[in-house]
């Protein structure tokens, strides 16, 4: 077993957080853990925003300022430099989803060439994020993934995503401002995975600049990795990947029962927490070619990395190693891996609270289906409630 009890020390992860920071984050893992309660808080949130209700400051005060950097990038500096005093970066994520007009795609991409020029600026924002689908239709990468023929039209809006994907990787590289590009469902994935390995062909020739997301409840994903990596080395290119174990599962079972193929999913948990390990193992091994994000909440996995490192001899503070969580969880992990010299990176989503809100519903039931975030998060929140008391 590895040595998990490295995230133990509440004082370093909660070091942040004033007395009412720390009720704030315990009465709303307490309100997560509730699944009738999540479901019922949903949609009661859902219809207030559209009946207009003026619900935006409770919102804001509670579940938005405890999972969200702010409103805008300006209104997130104050939690940047914060965490960037105990050695936390940020990844500012700007998180709208589900758009789907050109003027609307366009929009996004002004916004993520705003940030990388933002980040060119802070040493504490090292990357830039963004979703496939922030810059096209999802029909588009569906059509393309299935290779199904697009119309004239929809050829010329496949024109315009790839014209977005290579200015966006431009601008990054032009910054050195490395670029994580995330993981969507397996049904547009591969027409996403071609794109980026293209940008990835031509930006990461010296090192990695665009990095794609592997989702490692997918059993596909490892040998997808070993093909690209030997495809890069015959190419002469460097791969950049962000490590997760994926976000949309429920989606993905459900339709391959309905369309009648194989799931894509690892059959259970503990495969794919092997699924993940064995990737991350093979990545380290292989840090000259690849560069990684470890986008984990996951105990046993950041231990182990921690340990490949020591034994792979790669330097606690090698930039092509980093580890990340999102914002509002897993503070136990990042403040200590933080405070042992490690590079470590907060995903930090902001926008306007309306339009953040499917971002802030799917993390509550998230935290709701992982068996142990919820109580574990509790404990140690209620252990450095105790500690501070005595």
């Amino acid at each position: 077993m590895k040595n998990t009890t490295i995230f133990d020390n509440t004082e370093i992860a909660f070091s942040l957080k004033s007395d009412s920071e720390l009720e704030r984050a315990y009465f709303l893992f307490k309100m997560i853990s509730n699944e009738p309660l999540v479901r019922i808080g949903t949609a009661v949130t859902n219809f207030a925003l559209k009946a207009h209700l003026p619900v935006k400051g409770l919102i804001r005060a509670t579940v938005f300022d405890h999972f969200c950097g702010g409103v805008s990038e300006e209104d997130c500096i104050p939690v940047i430099d914060k965490m960037y005093t105990k050695g936390v970066s940020s990844v500012l994520d700007y998180s709208v989803e589900g758009k789907e007009e050109e003027a609307q795609f366009d929009e996004a991409l002004e916004k993520i060439l705003h940030i990388i020029e933002f980040a060119d600026e802070k040493d504490a924002i090292p990357f830039g994020v963004f979703k496939p689908t922030g810059f096209g239709r999802f029909l588009i990468w569906q059509k393309k993934t299935e290779g199904t023929p697009l119309t004239s039209e929809e050829e010329q809006e496949w024109d315009r995503i790839v014209e977005r994907f290579d200015k966006v990787c431009k601008k990054a590289y032009d910054c050195d401002v490395a670029l994580l590009i995330d993981g969507e469902e397996s049904w547009m994935q591969d027409a996403a995975d071609d794109l980026v390995t293209e940008m990835m062909r031509k930006y990461n020739k010296e090192k990695a600049i665009v990095y794609n997301t592997l989702q490692l409840y997918r059993h596909d994903r490892f040998e997808f990795l070993r093909k690209l990596h030997a495809q890069a080395k015959v190419e002469g290119f460097k791969i950049g990947v962000k490590i997760v174990r994926g976000a949309y599962m429920e989606k993905e079972i459900e339709r391959a029962q309905e369309k009648g193929y194989p799931s894509p999913i690892c059959k259970d948990k503990n495969a794919t927490d092997e699924n993940f390990n064995t990737t991350l193992k093979y990545i380290l091994e292989n840090v000259e070619d690849i560069a990684v994000f470890i986008g984990t909440h996951n105990e046993y996995s950041s231990a182990l990395a921690i340990d490949l490192m020591k034994q792979l001899g790669i330097a606690k503070d090698d930039f092509r190693v980093w580890f990340g969580q999102l914002y509002g969880m897993s503070d136990h992990i990042s403040f200590n891996v933080a405070d042992l010299g490690y590079n470590i990176a907060k995903y930090l989503p902001f926008g306007p609270v309306r339009d953040v809100m499917p971002y802030l519903i799917r993390r509550a039931e998230e935290n709701t289906s992982v068996a142990g975030q919820t109580s574990r998060e509790l404990n140690l929140l209620s252990t450095e409630k105790k500690r501070r008391k005595l």
